[in-house]
């Protein structure tokens, strides 16, 4: 177990996957640097790594240097891999192999954003709990069923940690640092990067970042997690009224004060976001789509998705598929591709 009190400056790995987030890599790596500049000593020690030794490109198209390539018999107390699109395709036999070889040597193993699918792949998940970024949530659990599954923003579960996307990979390494170092070195470390919202590991992935809405309108806030939970099902607005303790008016004028459109155009607008994020697997047919968003027909979904982006949903897969993933359009989700 790295995520407990120690004297010893830890040995980290960072494996970067071609395709991954650059935002991803800095909130796992930033964090650890920031401590070592508080503390005035070397708490962290890193090394960065891909593959084969090359650049990592990332998703804005910035190559990421490394140090070399990646080797499981120098990979440290900690190994971290980082990927984010197109995993299927970077996590190779071999790879899967060296990550197996570092968790025999004894490192402690985590997986930030896609990075997730990678253990999962090389069967250092099973029997553990894990999570991934909260798009891939239901295809992982069928992926991987000897896995339990969570939507929490990261979990730490024995010698695997893994985290749902590049914020929660901030919270997490944060944990880190208190659980080894204290909760007055974790403070000052956030507060280099003025990180003044720290996230429990339990609190779950939200699909829209609702930032200080929770303050400034909790009602809209709550009624906002609601429709989130039932993409596929929806509520009545007036149900979601009674849930939040509130009126189908006063929600309608919370709603248009607030995000600037009534309750149900806003809960439409995040069933259609969802099922344009889900028609980026080629895989998934255009009626499971329909049902994973709450729509009772194809035809009803395909009007309803024309009138919102301009293009029906197959014209829409046809475009997605045929740009570059550079330019974050060709998707094939974290576990779609």
């Amino acid at each position: 177990m790295i995520f407990q009190p120690a004297e010893q400056p830890l040995e980290v790995t960072l494996l970067v996957l071609p395709e991954s987030s650059l935002l991803s890599v800095a909130s796992t790596l930033d964090p650890l640097r920031a401590a070592n500049r508080v503390a005035g000593r070397p708490l962290y020690r890193w090394c960065v790594v891909s593959p084969e030794g090359a650049a990592a490109p990332t998703t804005c198209g910035l190559p990421l240097p490394v140090e070399g390539a990646f080797d499981p018999a120098r990979a440290g107390a900690a190994l971290i891999v980082v990927a984010g699109f197109k995993v299927f395709d970077h996590a190779t036999p071999k790879l899967l192999a060296g990550v197996r070889r570092a968790a025999q040597r004894g490192a402690a193993l985590g997986g930030v954003e896609a990075g997730a699918w990678v253990l999962g792949l090389a069967g250092l998940l099973n029997g553990r709990r894990a999570t991934t970024h909260w798009e891939d949530l239901e295809d992982f659990a069928a992926r991987f069923p000897q896995v339990e599954v969570l939507p929490d923003r990261y979990v730490v579960d024995g010698p695997c940690f893994t985290s749902g996307g590049a914020s929660p990979s901030f919270d997490m390494m944060l944990q880190l640092i208190r659980s080894r170092q204290g909760y007055g070195l974790a403070l000052d470390t956030a507060s280099v990067f003025i990180y003044d919202e720290v996230h429990a590991s339990t609190d779950v992935q939200p699909l829209v970042s609702l930032g200080r809405l929770d303050w400034h309108e909790p009602r809209v806030a709550a009624a906002i997690r609601l429709m989130e939970r039932h993409l596929d099902g929806p509520l009545p607005v007036a149900h979601i009224a009674r849930r939040i303790g509130a009126s189908a008016r006063t929600l309608e004028t919370l709603f248009a004060r607030t995000v600037g459109t009534g309750p149900g155009a806003y809960y439409l607008g995040l069933r259609l976001n969802a099922a344009r994020r889900l028609l980026l697997d080629a895989r998934l047919p255009a009626a499971e789509v329909a049902v994973r968003s709450g729509f009772s027909s194809i035809a009803t979904f395909s009007r309803a998705f024309k009138r919102r982006f301009g293009q029906s949903p197959s014209a829409f897969r046809r475009q997605a598929q045929g740009v570059d993933s550079g330019a974050a359009a060709k998707r094939q989700g974290r576990s779609r591709r």
